[in-house]
């Protein structure tokens, strides 16, 4: 066998900052050879890519947008060629500039809903299409957030229904997908201390809503990672349609 086919491989969108690059780190560390997505940072995505593997051979970069009408079978047939792929992270998010939804943009809008919930649901669509009949169990973890919850009034409202939406997409194909035995769950982070809040508007979030958290700290991207990895392991094959909160407490 090629070495690079030896490892099952993953598919990580959104992998080269904050959550999603630890999510890489954390798979690769676990046997799996990934294929991970970003959109504009090459820099990056190359430092991971020569931290974990420099020969390119179980760790690759794809930059591609998730919200292209063809990313879903793109993204699959890259996968492929590194062997066989049995579980898929949706983990690219936005969450549009923070304020109020009298503010919300038209444009923002609409990116928030195609980046958060159309290309998951057309990703979700192309593992089931590839995976039924397998014999073998495979898996899709989506990346949810607390503000499936909350609600996040006066800060990202619209971002925090794309996110519960991914939540009932979570629970209604894992038994929709159940007898082809592919699992399906989500981990919902709580405020986790990533450059997500600067690209939103405000760097200093993470501490600053710190004190509301039970365990007073925001986490970090591993500890969200190690969700991920749990819920990709044998030690976790009679879990589906399940939500993992990892929130400090919240």
């Amino acid at each position: 066998m090629n070495p690079n086919q030896q490892r099952p491989v993953v598919i990580v969108t959104g992998g080269s900052r904050g959550i999603g690059r630890s999510i890489v780190q954390r798979l690769h560390a676990d046997g799996y050879a990934v294929l991970f997505t970003h959109s504009s940072s090459d820099d990056d995505a190359a430092s991971l890519v020569a931290s974990l593997d420099p020969e390119r051979r179980t760790c690759r970069a794809l930059r591609q947008e998730v919200t292209a009408m063809d990313a879903a079978p793109l993204l699959f047939e890259a996968a492929e060629a590194m062997g066989q792929v049995t579980a898929l992270v949706n983990n690219a998010g936005v969450t549009g500039p923070l304020g109020p939804i009298q503010a919300l943009q038209d444009a923002d809008l609409d990116r928030i809903v195609a980046v958060n919930l159309l290309a998951p649901v057309r990703l979700c669509r192309e593992a089931a299409r590839r995976w039924r009949g397998r014999e073998s169990r495979s898996s899709i973890v989506n990346i949810s957030s607390i503000a499936a919850r909350t609600g996040s009034p006066g800060e990202y409202v619209a971002y925090a229904a794309t996110k519960a939406a991914i939540e009932t997409l979570t629970v209604g194909l894992a038994r929709e997908l159940a007898a082809d035995r592919i699992h399906v769950n989500a981990v919902a982070p709580g405020t986790i201390d990533t450059t997500i809040h600067a690209r939103a508007g405000e760097p200093g979030r993470a501490a600053r809503v710190a004190a509301r958290i039970p365990l007073q700290r925001p986490g970090q991207p591993e500890e969200i990672a190690d969700a991920v990895a749990w819920l990709l392991s044998d030690r976790a094959t009679y879990v589906t349609g399940s939500v993992v909160a990892v929130t400090g407490g919240l």
